[in-house]
């Protein structure tokens, strides 16, 4: 019998274990370092492939030095396995990673998250039967694995379906009742497994049935969540993925998986109540609220709509001082990320002063805005926090706002029967003359009306967002 290649062989089961746990820690240590240079976009980059040598470090040494209880290591038919596995999935993602444009990259990142909820789910599945077998501590973070993993995995692909336009929304007031019920369900039936006394081949009926309950959960837990909400969600559901990799790590007491998927949960945790605080909102109202989904526009008209054209907007724009564009969800879908740093440099030329204002929760998922824009080299200086840039909105000539709505809509501070009423937004109604950018008359996924239409101040430019901005850099050069 093959007991595989492990240093274990050579130099003797302490050094081995030694030099397992020590590349697990330093794995960890290169898990941080990647994840706090991920928090700024100049070193983001760098952040990612010190993460990725990590975890390179940890499954190289996995393969190596990793025993079972028996003393026995990987054996070489199984390493041939798991290496031929790897090498289809990074050809996979290598392939998706360069064609996939980036108006759809929230639907890659939803994808990807699901299948890493999905991957713990399966390993708790699985698993079951041998965690029974040992202490409660083992068959509570399998039923927690499978739990939080199923519910990451299903969720997710209903985040995927709605932000590729394939699911829509069911916003109805029972949604929420349903879904206490089903949380409440799952919930009890995740004890009773732990608790029950049966041994694990009579209630393999019950791990199916938390299997399959927990699936249900993730998909109605997301499908009542509007699109203005889906970055807090995104955001969520990673927390939740890396929380299962931790319950699979316990699982497997791999100390790598462990440490990878706490460090991810937190992570993620973090991110979804710093976004939350950006919109004035709590976690809990954010999943039971529907927010972007089932809200009824304001009736009524409002005031009068201006409209402003190319030349006009041309010399407003050559002859200003200081103009911030306010990119949306809208710039994403029109592609305009690459013409409105051409207008950028253009304006800047004439020694006009531009910056890009971003909104937390701009486009559909975290940081949507700064991807797109570092796409389009725009240099990170430029791109400024909503809290930075708002104290000088007042001193800003001319606010281009592009395919963003809800996030500039005035009703945040006026009307307090809106259901966007307290959401921190960017105050492009306080720049001296305002250009919005739009193909009609659409409302944001609030769906209620944006009142800085109908500001005296506001001019709207009609059109795709990537050929009103092209036709405005081409008159601006002619001038």
């Amino acid at each position: 019998m093959d007991k595989g290649i492990t240093l274990l062989n050579i130099a003797g089961f302490t050094v081995g274990d030694t030099l397992l746990e020590l590349s697990y820690l330093v794995a960890a240590l290169l898990f941080v370092v990647g994840l706090k240079m991920l928090s700024h976009p100049e070193t983001a980059r760098r952040g990612n492939l010190w993460a990725f040598g990590g975890m390179a470090l940890a499954m190289v040494t996995t393969l190596l030095l990793h025993k079972n209880p028996e003393g026995e290591g990987i054996s070489l038919t199984n390493i041939w396995i798991i290496l031929a596995a790897i090498g289809v999935g990074a050809a996979i993602g290598w392939m998706v990673a360069r064609k996939v444009k980036m108006t759809a990259m929230p639907q890659l990142v939803s994808l990807y998250n699901a299948t890493g909820g999905g991957a713990s789910m399966l390993v708790a599945l699985l698993e079951y039967p041998a965690a029974a077998a040992g202490d409660v501590g083992s068959i509570v973070v399998t039923v927690l694995g499978l739990i939080i993993g199923a519910v990451a995995f299903s969720g997710s692909m209903v985040a995927f379906g709605k932000l590729d336009g394939r699911v829509g929304d069911i916003m109805k007031p029972f949604m929420t009742y349903i879904n206490l019920v089903l949380m409440v369900l799952t919930l009890g039936l995740g004890a009773f497994i732990v608790a029950s006394p049966n041994p694990p081949t009579e209630m393999i009926w019950a791990i199916y049935a938390l299997f399959g309950l927990s699936l249900v959960y993730g998909v109605m837990f997301v499908m009542p969540i509007g699109g203005a909400d889906m970055p807090v969600v995104i955001s969520l559901l990673n927390s939740f993925t890396g929380i299962a990799a931790a319950m699979a790590g316990f699982i497997y007491n791999n100390q790598a998986m462990i440490l990878g998927g706490i460090l991810v949960g937190a992570a993620g945790m973090i991110l979804t109540l710093l976004m939350c605080k950006a919109m004035n909102r709590s976690l809990i109202n954010v999943i039971v609220g529907a927010f972007g989904g089932g809200v009824s526009a304001a009736s009524g008209e409002q005031g009068t709509i201006k409209e402003i054209t190319l030349s006009d907007a041309a010399v407003l724009l050559s002859y200003s001082q200081r103009v911030v564009i306010i990119p949306g969800y809208g710039l994403a879908v029109a592609q305009a990320q690459h013409i409105a740093q051409e207008l950028d440099e253009l304006l800047e030329s004439k020694d006009v002063d531009v910056k890009y204002a971003i909104h937390p929760v701009a486009g559909r998922m975290p940081g949507h805005m700064n991807v797109l824009l570092a796409e389009a080299d725009v240099p990170y200086e430029k791109l400024v926090e909503m809290d930075d840039i708002n104290p000088d909105m007042p001193n800003v000539d001319v606010a281009i706002v592009v395919g963003a709505n809800d996030v500039v809509n005035p009703a945040a501070y006026n009307d307090p029967g809106s259901p966007i009423y307290g959401m921190p937004i960017i105050d492009a109604h306080l720049a001296k003359n305002i250009i919005i950018m739009k193909r009609g008359m659409g409302k944001g996924y609030a769906g209620i009306e944006n009142e800085l239409f109908f500001n005296d101040k506001t001019r709207m430019l009609f059109g795709d967002a990537k050929s009103s901005i092209q036709k405005l850099v081409t008159e601006i050069k002619t001038m």
